[in-house]
Order: C-alpha cells, then structure tokens, then sequence
C-alpha cells in the first residue's frame, strides 16, 4: 500500500514539475492537490522517520510563489520519493 501512495505521490510531483516547467499553472494546481491528497493518505500510514520529513518538506514546497523555484523542487522531491519507494525500506 505504501509503495503505491509513494509512487503516485511521486508521479503527481513530476507533473506538477512539468506543467510549472511547460507554463501550464492550472493544471500543475490540479496535480498539486493531487499530491496533498496523497500526502494526506500517508500521514495515516507508518512510515519511517526519513520519507516522513521528506513529506513535510514536500509540504513546504508548496508555499513556493516561484513558479520555477517550485518546479525544480517538486522534480527533486519527485525523484527522491521514487526512489524511496523503489527501495526495500518501505
């Protein structure tokens, strides 16, 4: 259960990433509260400590007005959470 809300959490960042990139704000807006609603399903599970801080900072991300700011971190946080949930941690 946990590598799917990761991995689709990952998959909404990537495209928030994109469409900031690509100049589409709407649509980043829709995966954006994609990937809430992801984070929100995570913090019912038990997760450890290390991907949990990694969510919270996703969080932060958030409150980012710079469109390009915001998509560099969404890609880096895309791919760090990828791989978090490609690895046999979780």
């Amino acid at each position: 259960m946990n590598k799917q809300l990761l991995g689709a959490l990952s998959m909404d960042l990537k495209r928030v990433a994109l469409d900031l990139h690509n100049g589409s704000p709407a649509t980043a807006l829709i995966f954006s509260d994609e990937a809430m609603k992801r984070i929100r399903e995570l913090d019912n599970q038990k997760l450890p400590k290390q991907i949990k801080i990694v969510i919270e900072q996703v969080k932060q991300m958030f409150t980012i007005r710079d469109s390009e700011r915001k998509a560099e971190y969404a890609l880096m946080y895309s791919t760090i959470v990828q791989n978090y949930a490609l690895s046999k941690l979780v």
